[in-house]
């Protein structure tokens, strides 16, 4: 899989070079590339944004701009992902679906965000020929400063699904979240009394049937309490 942010915030990636998916970088199963927006800029002053038509507070990223860094990368069977509070809420089912994508490409707007005709140029006709498809995506009901951090949640929650990214794969058979909303079991390791609390006893039993039903009671609860 490649991967390919466009960001005025470049260094927001380092992250991207530890642990797992900087040895999966050095494997050659992912693939990342960070292009920084302020190099396609041509005034003077690098300028990325302006004012608002209409009025309002804010800046809004300019057309021009993301055109000249995304039309390059817009190559065949391309996911162009766009980061904004608008957009459909990002879970596990979708970090599965993208998952099974080749080349994304993800636009950290700032400001006011993009100019919606960005949007609008790389869902027509003569992008969806080339299997190109454009999704707007937020990661949760609030506003950050952009969207460099949403897309790293993004990131990691994707490629930790790819095969060879995570150390163990049986791992990804009890996940946290699974495309049902299933919430995984509390979990608990050695010493088995830590500050006067006991693990529960049955997980000590080595009885694997009832502690398979214990674990499926203990998640049915966590999940009713998180309602």
């Amino acid at each position: 899989m490649k991967i390919e942010t466009v960001t005025i915030f470049p260094d927001y990636f380092a992250p991207l070079s530890l642990s797992l998916l900087g040895k999966a970088q050095e494997s050659g199963i992912l693939e990342f590339v960070v292009h920084d927006l302020r190099s396609f800029a041509t005034n003077n002053h690098h300028a990325v944004d302006d004012t608002p038509y209409g009025g309002g507070a804010g800046m809004v990223m300019l057309p021009e701009v993301w055109g000249q860094a995304l039309d390059p990368l817009m190559v065949d069977e391309t996911d162009l992902i766009i980061l904004t509070p608008a957009g459909k809420r990002f879970d596990q089912s979708m970090a599965q679906e993208f998952s099974r994508s080749s080349h994304i490409v993800f636009a950290c707007g700032r400001y006011e965000g993009i100019d919606d005709r960005v949007r609008e140029h790389y869902n027509t006709e003569t992008y969806s020929s080339r299997n190109i498809r454009v999704h707007e995506v937020s990661i949760g009901d609030y506003v950050l400063g952009g969207g460099e951090v949403a897309s790293l949640v993004m990131i990691e929650a994707i490629t930790r699904l790819l095969p060879g990214v995570l150390g163990n794969p049986e791992s990804l058979t009890e996940e946290s979240h699974n495309e049902d909303g299933y919430l995984e079991y509390p979990n608990f390791t050695k010493p088995a009394v830590w500050r006067e609390i006991a693990v529960p006893e049955i997980l000590l039993s080595g009885n694997h049937a009832e502690i398979a039903k214990w674990r499926a009671a203990a998640a049915n609860a966590r999940a009713k309490k998180n309602l």
